[in-house]
Parts: structure tokens; sequence; C-alpha cells
């Protein structure tokens, strides 16, 4: 494979997030998991990722790894791309979905969603961005958090292109023309 080859075909999981309890999770976008979308090279640092970001509209980057918490972003969707190691990562609040991801993968969550780190290797490390750059928020599951919440999320947009593929890519066949298998 060429070596300067970053961006691959991924392999689309996707999940409909219903509301659980506390967490208003997003009904109406799917959960998006872009398997093998990086071809991480060892000399490659997380300037790669933030670069393929920032080209398509994501900024407001943050290297990382993912709260051990559960947490949404009511104001805002957010990406994740997985620079290296691996974690099982669960979505959607208490009884929601674990993913295991890995380095490469990208993760598209719709604002509303819950996620939180179970468990992961000593070297996973992430680069979260925002379409637009947007400054996120950070909500707990409260429930007094809930009615502002909901018309947070119920007024943020979908974004102009998808984080990795740009114009085109899985984020249009999912979010906007719902043709998006959920498994």
């Amino acid at each position: 494979m060429d070596k300067e080859k970053l961006i691959q075909e991924a392999y689309l999981v996707s999940h409909t997030i219903e509301e659980n309890g506390n967490f208003p999770n997003n009904a109406k976008l799917p959960l998006m998991i872009y398997k093998g979308a990086f071809l991480i090279h060892p000399d490659d640092t997380e300037e790669v990722i933030k670069k393929v970001f920032a080209q398509n509209g994501y900024t407001n980057a943050w290297v990382d790894g993912i709260f051990d918490y559960q947490h949404y972003h009511s104001n805002t969707h957010e990406v994740i791309g997985v620079f290296c190691g691996k974690a099982e990562v669960q979505f959607g609040g208490d009884h929601g979905v674990c993913i295991e991801l890995d380095k490469g993968d990208v993760v598209v969550i719709p604002a509303g969603v819950a996620h939180m780190k179970l468990n992961s290797s000593e070297d996973f490390t992430v680069v979260g961005a925002y379409p637009n750059g947007l400054e996120y928020n950070i909500k707990y599951g409260k429930p007094e958090e809930r009615p502002e919440a909901d018309e947070d999320i119920a007024k943020v947009k979908n974004p102009d292109s998808d984080p990795v593929y740009g114009s085109k890519g899985h984020l249009f066949e999912c979010w906007y023309n719902q043709n998006c298998a959920n498994v």
C-alpha cells in the first residue's frame, strides 16, 4: 500500500440510539463508526488526523482519551479519530451499546448521545473535533439538564461535510438521505 495514503474506505457501523433515562441520545441521527478510516503510519503524529478533520470543517480539536464517565454534548456533534491503541466505549448511557474502537477508527457522535470509556490500552489516544469549531458543552445526565439540553439538541444543524471524506461519505448517506442500515 502507498505509504502516503492515510484515508481508506471504512466499514460503516451505525446505531440509532434512543433516549435512555436522563440521557437524551438522538433518535433522529445515528451514531456512526467508520472502522479503519485512517491508516496511521508509525512516524505519523496526531496532526494527520487534525489536518483531515480541519480540511473538512471540523476544528477546535483536542488530543487525549475519552472520559471514563457518562457525558454528552447538547450543543454540537462530535467526531473522534483513534490515533493509537484501543478501547471499549459505551454509547447511549448505562444500557447503551458497547463498541471496541481501534487505531484508525473514526466515530461521529450526534448531539445528545452519551459516551464513556469503559477500558482501554495504556496508549489509547484520540483526536476530537467539532463541526465549524463549535465550543462544546458537557452534560452529565442529571435530570435538571434535560429541558434545556433537549432544546439545544433540536437546534443543532447537520454538518456541511463528512469529517473524513468531505463532500461525499457516510454522513450524507446516513444523516441527510437516511439511507443507513443500523446494526
